[in-house]
C-alpha cells in the first residue's frame, strides 16, 4: 500500500449525498467568510472519512466470530435477545461495541451463515454506550443462522446523534464472515449475542476492527472423537 492509501479511503456510497451537502454548504460559508469557508473544509473532509469503507482482512479459521464494527467494546454481559427475533428467552452473552463520531460506521457480518431474520423497532436516542440503549433506542435487529444450525443475533443501535440505521440485507440471504450488511449514520453501538456456551475472547475497553478483530471462537469438535 502506498502513502496515499493510507489517509484516502473509498467512500461508501451512502455518503456521497452527504458529501456533497457539506461541500455545496462550504461553497457558501467561503461567500460569506472564508474563516467560515475553512470550517466548512474541515467539516466536509470529516464527513468524507466518517463514511469511509476500506477494505478488511478477515480471519479464515472456521468458527471465528468477529466484530461487527469498528469501535471500542463497551459492555459485555447476560441478555436476552430482541423478542421481534424470535430467539428464546434464555440470557445469552452480549458484548457491545461502541461506535464513536470518528469510527467507521460499516457493520459487517460477524460470521458466516443465513440471514433468517431481520426486524427494525424505532425507538429512543439514548447515548449509545448507556445500558439502556439495548432496550429502549432504535435498533435494527438480525438473526443470523450459522452452518452448524445455531443461531447468532447482531443488533445495530441509533446513539444520540444517529438519525438513521441502514440495513442491506434481508431474510434468505447468505452472508460471508466479514461481509458489509449495512451501517448506521453518525454514532451509533453493536450488540452481538453469542451462541449460548461459547465465550467472548475480548476485554471492556479493547479496540475493534470491523471483519478482522476476533471477538469469539465457537469449540471446535476433537478430531480424535472421529478416529
Amino acid at each position: 500500500m502506498n502513502m496515499l492509501g493510507t489517509f484516502i479511503k473509498p467512500m461508501h456510497p451512502e455518503g456521497r449525498k452527504f458529501v456533497a451537502v457539506f461541500a455545496a454548504v462550504t461553497v457558501v460559508l467561503f461567500l460569506i467568510w472564508s474563516v467560515l469557508g475553512w470550517i466548512g473544509v474541515g467539516l466536509t473532509v470529516w464527513c468524507y472519512y466518517f463514511f469511509r469503507d476500506p477494505e478488511r482482512v478477515t480471519p479464515e479459521r472456521p468458527g471465528l466470530i468477529v466484530s461487527p464494527a469498528d469501535g471500542v467494546v463497551s459492555l459485555i454481559e447476560p441478555a436476552v435477545p430482541p423478542a421481534e427475533l424470535g430467539m428464546a428467552d434464555a440470557p445469552l452473552t452480549r458484548v457491545s461495541v461502541f461506535m464513536s463520531v470518528f469510527n467507521c460506521h460499516v457493520n459487517r457480518a460477524p460470521i458466516a451463515g443465513e440471514i433468517t431474520a431481520v426486524a427494525y423497532r424505532p425507538g429512543k436516542f439514548f447515548n449509545a454506550s448507556l445500558d439502556k440503549a439495548s432496550v429502549d433506542n432504535e435498533r435494527n435487529s438480525l438473526r443470523l443462522r450459522m452452518e452448524d444450525g445455531r443461531d447468532l443475533a447482531v443488533v445495530q443501535i441509533a446513539g444520540l446523534v444517529a438519525r438513521r440505521i441502514v440495513c442491506f440485507v434481508k431474510p434468505g440471504a447468505e452472508m460471508a464472515t466479514g461481509e458489509r450488511f449495512g451501517l448506521i449514520r453518525f454514532g451509533s453501538r453493536l450488540d452481538v449475542y453469542l451462541p449460548d456456551g461459547v465465550e467472548p475472547m475480548v476485554a471492556i475497553g479493547q479496540t475493534m476492527i470491523a471483519g478482522e478483530t476476533v471477538l469469539a471462537e465457537l469449540p471446535q469438535p476433537d478430531p480424535r472423537q472421529d478416529a
